[in-house]
């Protein structure tokens, strides 16, 4: 296989749902999971799409990744906060159904907010926000490892948090703003990218373990480690290392479950906001804000001609919208390790 084909994504929905079914997740987990990291491949996150699925099964089949949603406990429920221990369930599943419990106190109230402790691997966060948007609502999530230090501190040398990304998804008159920032200068997956390519990274962004800025990817990768700089790098990080701090709060702070725990398993901290317009100024006046906001930002001068100014998440809805209608074009490699993966299961091919 050298070239990259195309597939329709309900093809993609049901070959991915079997294999999660095949592996021992509930349906409703495969459901979920498979939605979630298809809407990521759809985006344009090709790091955070179907390439985790092989990750995720794998997981299971090692045991250290559950797929049963009886799994996932909800601690408690006030109607407008709430709090879950994903019981290291796949993150998919638990942050879904946090969202669908803050959406249920955001219609119901106002604002819903809703907090999950130890859950798998999460996935793209921009891959959660849309289903929220077309319903009118305000939604956003952080998120947090407590078992992992990848970030040094501003100022600092050693890796002390993980990226810490905050998404948000919010309603206009046309298509929603869907904006995923983590509060690190670049992402571990960028790095481990440009050191399989042999390649230095665009801008000096990590720490090497002697306190020395590197643009070289092996720098992050010793013994001791390196560390990837806070957003913002080393004039300005102290921006990024501040809401770093914020972000970890948000998500194992209100968790009661963080880095002095010690956990020694991944296991996601994730809080899950969201907001009903319509208890406020109201839903109409609030995309005719939006909206504007956005075409105000769209008509500005761009630097570049050739490359006019852009809202976030834009890009990733034009490729999703393209890849609906022609088909989702997947990598030879990754249709290979699905392929791989469905042999395991004794399922049928993608590729067939």
């Amino acid at each position: 296989m050298t070239e990259a084909r195309r597939y329709d994504a309900q093809t993609l929905t049901t070959f991915v749902e079997q294999l999660f079914e095949t592996a021992g997740a509930d349906s409703e987990v495969a459901r979920v999971v498979t939605r979630v990291l298809l809407e990521g491949e759809l985006l344009g996150h090709r790091t955070h799409g179907l390439n985790l699925v092989s990750r995720y099964i794998g997981g299971m089949r090692a045991g250290q990744v559950k797929a049963s949603a009886s799994l996932l406990e909800q601690v408690s429920d006030s109607g407008i906060s709430a709090l879950f221990d994903g019981h290291y369930v796949l993150g998919p599943y638990c942050v879904s159904r946090a969202l669908d419990c803050a959406a249920k106190g955001a219609t119901q109230q106002g604002i819903g907010i809703a907090v999950v402790r130890r859950a798998a691997h999460i996935g793209c966060l921009a891959a959660y926000l849309k289903p929220f948007t077309d319903r009118g609502l305000v939604a956003m999530v952080y998120s947090s490892d407590p078992s992992v230090g990848l970030v040094c501190a501003h100022g600092g040398i050693d890796p002390i948090y993980t990226p810490n990304p905050i998404a948000a998804g919010i309603p206009t008159g046309g298509e929603p703003i869907l904006l995923d920032v983590s509060m690190s200068t670049v992402t571990l997956g960028l790095v481990g990218q440009c050191r399989e390519a042999g390649r230095t990274l665009p801008h000096p962004v990590l720490m090497s373990n002697d306190g020395q800025l590197s643009d070289d990817p092996g720098d992050f990768f010793t013994t001791p480690p390196g560390s990837i700089l806070p957003l913002g790098g080393r004039e300005f990080g102290h921006k990024g290392f501040a809401l770093a701090l914020l972000v970890e709060a948000l998500t194992s702070g209100l968790a009661g479950h963080g880095r002095k725990d010690a956990p020694d398993q991944w296991g996601a901290s994730a809080t899950a906001v969201v907001i009903d317009p319509r208890f406020f100024g109201g839903l109409e006046a609030f995309t005719a804000e939006t909206s504007f906001l956005g075409q105000l930002i769209l008509a500005s001068r761009p630097v570049d001609p050739e490359r006019p100014v852009r809202l976030p998440g834009q890009t990733g809805l034009k490729l999703r919208k393209h890849a609906l209608s022609e088909g989702l074009s997947l990598a030879p490699q990754l249709v290979d390790e699905l392929d791989q993966l469905a042999a395991q299961l004794q399922l049928p091919a993608l590729s067939q």
